[in-house]
């Protein structure tokens, strides 16, 4: 099993999620994120002053799969949340070792 954490713009959240579905995934988790890197910041001004906004607004959905789903899921979230823009996000892919569902002590893939 493999756990997938992305890393989007906001905007992008609902074709990203539409995507998965398509595949079959019918769970993740978002959380609302900070961050910077190569997209920098930029200036706005409130109340006549300007101010630099250092850290933008992203979303970290995170999905486990199995291994099969690996590359599908990848692809619908590469394909859904390309704006061709800096600040698109990043993938991170990771093994899971154990899954349990917690309501019925299902161990391994079909707890996912």
């Amino acid at each position: 099993m493999k756990r997938i954490d992305a890393v989007i713009r906001p905007s992008q959240l609902d074709e990203v999620k539409r995507g998965l579905h398509d595949l079959g995934i019918t769970g993740a988790t978002i959380q609302e994120a900070r961050g910077f890197g190569r997209q920098k910041g930029h200036t706005e001004t409130y109340r006549g002053s300007e101010y630099t906004v250092d850290l933008l607004p992203k979303l970290c959905l995170s999905v486990v799969v199995n291994d099969a789903m690996l590359e599908p899921a990848l692809e619908a979230i590469i394909t859904s949340a390309r704006t061709g823009v800096i600040g698109d996000g990043k993938i991170f892919v990771s093994s899971v070792d154990e899954v349990v569902r917690i309501r019925t002590g299902e161990r391994g893939p079909t707890a996912i």
